[in-house]
């Protein structure tokens, strides 16, 4: 009788099946991470087209309806520790600056519009509040975190990003740049 090495436990059925199946949910986990999550829009492209409602229930089309006025998208919600004082801080640059053709639209992100309505009375804001109840706004702007502000020039174009919380001097020389471009 001829002695034999044993077989390396790798070339056995069971390690075999072992394997294919953890080839199996490697690639499936592989899939999900490469998935549909849409990349956020660059600087210079168009910004992704949208219709919300407002808290009265009109329906808003972004960028459509504000065509020829620079658009500042803040994307937020109650919970934000920076929200509320952000909020609160760019009321007074819409305001100077409302006329001279910014529009802040505050979009909140998976909230109701029971809570949205009694925050925004809480803080005294008077520029637009649109829900975005089911995320599907914020997912087609990549936003991952809150705040985030982004920025539409005139044509309705991105150009620029605020991420994370934004002084009102900050947001105001950002807006002041595309409010006085060509």
């Amino acid at each position: 009788m001829a002695w034999r090495l044993p077989a390396p436990a790798w070339s056995s059925p069971s390690f075999a099946k072992v394997g294919r199946k953890a080839c199996i949910v490697l690639l499936s986990g592989l899939l999900v991470a490469c998935g549909e999550e849409p990349m956020p829009p660059a600087t210079g492209q168009p910004a992704p087209a949208f219709v919300a409602h407002t808290l009265t229930g009109a329906a808003v089309k972004v960028p459509a309806d504000y065509a020829g006025r620079v658009v500042a998208l803040r994307f937020w919600a109650d919970w934000c520790p920076y929200c509320r004082e952000e909020m609160a801080a760019l009321a007074p640059v819409q305001a100077r600056l409302r006329d001279r053709g910014l529009t802040l639209l505050a979009i909140n992100v998976a909230q109701d519009a029971d809570t949205v309505a009694r925050f925004a009375r809480g803080l005294g804001i008077d520029y637009p509040i649109l829900l975005d109840t089911d995320g599907a706004i914020a997912r087609a702007y990549g936003v991952r975190a809150l705040p985030v502000t982004y920025l539409l020039d005139r044509d309705g174009r991105v150009r620029g990003k605020i991420v994370g919380e934004a002084t009102a001097a900050v947001f105001e020389a950002r807006v002041r740049e595309l409010l006085h471009a060509p």
